[in-house]
């Protein structure tokens, strides 16, 4: 198989596979990755990575939750913004429709605030802020699964990993908001 019959195959939803011309698929790719990756080196330029030595030294300062995971289970985000990415894409490539910009829409919004949730915790360090955001989060996750449901169901399939992490990282957002109120140095 060709890559370009393999991208077509895991990218296009079977029943759009004789419509879909190169030009749409090449469109498609280009903004779902082109989002996925803008979100991630956003969301990667405020995580408290080791590359990010300040954003790192507030976060290990931080009185942390005792379900808080080590740092290595945060490599998570690789395999979740990949199957992202094929879910977004087989949703642009299915049938224009109310469903389908509506599911879009949502895709978009998971981009959007992943990278904007990092910010905002991490960047600012408005951790009140972030876990009123993580909310927002979990409901567009939400959203975005119902509505990818109706228009292609692999595509929701392949976001549904998303929802209970992002679930579980709302709860790690509020409890370092909750723990860590007030405290000089830590959180505004």
């Amino acid at each position: 198989m060709a890559m370009g019959e393999l991208v077509r195959a895991v990218a296009v939803p079977a029943r759009q596979r004789r419509r879909i011309g190169g030009g749409k698929l090449a469109i498609g790719l280009a903004l779902t990755g082109g989002a996925v990756i803008a979100s991630a080196l956003v969301s990667g330029r405020y995580s408290p990575s080791p590359g990010n030595s300040r954003i790192r030294r507030d976060y290990r300062r931080l009185d942390k939750p005792p379900f808080n995971p080590p740092d290595w289970v945060f490599g998570i985000w690789g395999p979740l913004f990949a199957a992202l990415s094929v879910s977004g894409l087989r949703v642009w490539n299915a049938p224009r429709g109310t469903d389908r910009t509506r599911a879009l829409a949502h895709w978009f919004g998971i981009q959007a605030l992943n990278a904007i949730w990092m910010v905002i915790g991490f960047g600012w360090r408005r951790r009140g802020a972030m876990a009123v955001e993580a909310a927002a989060t979990v409901a567009n996750a939400a959203a975005y699964l119902d509505a990818a449901r109706r228009v292609d169901r692999t595509a929701a399939w392949l976001a549904a990993p998303y929802l209970p992490w992002v679930a579980f990282a709302a709860l790690l957002s509020e409890e370092l908001w909750r723990r860590n109120r007030g405290r000089p140095g830590v959180s505004p």
